[in-house]
């Protein structure tokens, strides 16, 4: 093997995320690897040695926007070294490494070691001729000693992702997320996640107190913390001691010493008082949560604690149950519209957003309408609307009575004016009152003059008039409802 030639003064890494939550925070956790190995981050892919492709596949579309970038990596940078990761590479590595230009494909199952795959490849003196490393071939490695499975993977990449708005890199960052759990023990039928992330795995409550209390020390006051089905944090993690005590710390949070019998595994709820009693966070906000993980002990706990932001993201997918069924979901309607119901009883002031897919396989015109009553009748503030993809392998791919994709678009084109509508008499009830918001880094004009961007706790954007810094909590009176954001002056009673 020819000498290692490391220069680092030349050696920049670029990391380009593609799709949800959970990739941009394991996008981040790529990033930890590199600058824990000396390299430092280029501006753009066009000035990186090593290109990182962090891939997504929940839909065709994905799939197609990561050979796009493959391209156009490779238009702009003849030189750079390819890496694609992610889920799609996961799914289809094969696939992904016929493409022209890619020198290496990592799996999710190999993420956590992709520095240490990748680094080596990257600087030799002579650069082998489009290095792929399937999944198999990394199994059968002594040197690398993978499995070769990924509901074997246990590992779970964690590292704070940050908001960053404008075009800077080295702009001010707010809001950081926080991947807590990855993987998913269900099977929807129409979902990929499980086969290119794994089962179900939760990172650690004194990793995550560490990560959480190191955000704080930095000047962060609000931590998004998320996950591919958060709500199942903590059901793969064995009793231990550090439980045992952290059980005694909220003891007087919950009514008195749990027993051991209480405590096989911690739930949810406890990562929340934990966050809670043990930082100094002056804000958690929770992303999506499954219908049946928001138990009445959830919503209680996000209800009463000024600290955690009122917003409530609820997967909804389909108003009818026969199509419910035919997904594999776990609830039927009647349990939906109870869980929204109770959180808006709860929370009257709160966002409760919804994924809705139309377009199922044998979706009819009833079963979409079902849906778009429901979405009507209940009080939901926002939507994500996903016209269905079929992906190789699940059972919705092979279902009889795929929807033609025009009729998809269309009910899509429904939903989302729908939407728009609920949306906009949601921010209109906040006219003439007060809300709690945190400032962004933007900051433009509009003819009623210059403003700052901030978001609210409850998960409205807002003009705020003037110039304010960013990442600071402050009260403002909202005045008007404008192109898609509140119009509101501040700050009003408070100000840190």
């Amino acid at each position: 093997m020819a000498s290692l030639r490391y220069d680092r003064a030349v050696s920049g890494y670029f990391v380009e995320n593609f799709g949800c939550r959970a990739t941009q925070a394991d996008g981040a956790a790529l990033e930890r690897q590199f600058e824990e190995r000396g390299l430092t981050r280029a501006s753009s892919p066009a000035k990186a040695t090593l290109v990182v492709l962090n891939t997504c596949t929940v839909t065709a579309s994905a799939d197609r926007d990561a050979r796009s970038a493959i391209r156009r990596v490779r238009r702009q940078n003849p030189e750079a070294r390819i890496v694609v990761t992610g889920c799609y590479a996961q799914r289809a590595p094969e696939e992904i490494a016929a493409l022209p230009g890619v020198d290496l494909v990592i799996g999710n199952s190999h993420k956590h070691r992709l520095a240490e795959i990748a680094l080596p490849e990257l600087f030799r003196e002579e650069k082998p001729h489009a290095d792929f490393i399937p999944l198999s071939f990394l199994a059968r490695s002594r040197e690398l000693g993978t499995e070769n499975s990924i509901f074997a993977h246990t590992e779970l990449l964690a590292a704070p992702v940050f908001d960053i708005a404008g075009d800077s890199y080295e702009s001010l960052r707010t809001r950081p997320n926080l991947k807590v759990q990855d993987g998913c023990d269900n099977r929807c039928s129409f979902c990929v996640i499980p086969y290119v992330r794994g089962q179900s795995r939760s990172l650690e409550i004194d990793r995550i107190l560490r990560e959480v209390n190191g955000l704080v020390d930095s000047g962060y006051r609000e931590v998004v913390i998320s996950g591919i089905n958060l709500g199942r944090w903590g059901r793969d993690l064995a009793l231990s001691s550090q439980l045992s005590a952290l059980s005694q710390t909220l003891a007087s949070e919950v009514g008195g010493p749990r027993s051991d019998a209480d405590l096989r595994c911690p739930t949810f709820e406890d990562l929340i008082r934990a966050i809670l009693a043990q930082t100094g966070l002056e804000k958690l906000r929770i992303s999506s949560v499954e219908p049946m993980d928001w138990t009445d002990e959830l919503i209680s706990l996000v209800a009463s604690s000024p600290r955690i932001a009122k917003h409530a993201h609820v997967p909804m997918q389909s108003g009818s149950d026969a199509v419910l069924r035919r997904m594999h979901r776990k609830y039927r309607p009647w349990h939906y519209r109870e869980k929204i119901e109770k959180i808006r009883a709860a929370m009257p002031s709160a966002a409760i957003g919804a994924d809705v897919m139309v377009g199922f396989p044998g979706e009819t015109d009833a079963e979409f309408d079902a849906t778009r009553r429901m979405i009507e009748e209940l009080p939901l503030t926002y939507l994500h609307v996903f016209t269905y993809s079929a992906r190789p392998g699940t059972p919705a791919a092979t279902m009889r009575n795929q929807v033609p994709v025009h009729e998809a678009r269309e009910r899509n084109r429904i939903l989302r004016e729908l939407a728009a509508e609920k949306k906009s008499a949601f921010m209109r009830g906040f006219v003439g009152k007060e809300l709690d918001a945190i400032t962004l880094n933007v900051v433009g004009s509009d003819a009623g003059g210059e403003f700052t961007e901030a978001l609210t706790d409850n998960y409205l954007k807002l003009r705020l008039r003037g110039r304010y810094g960013a990442n600071r909590w402050l009260r403002a009176r909202i005045e008007d409802v404008g192109e898609g954001a509140l119009m509101g002056v501040g700050p009003i009673c408070r100000e840190n």
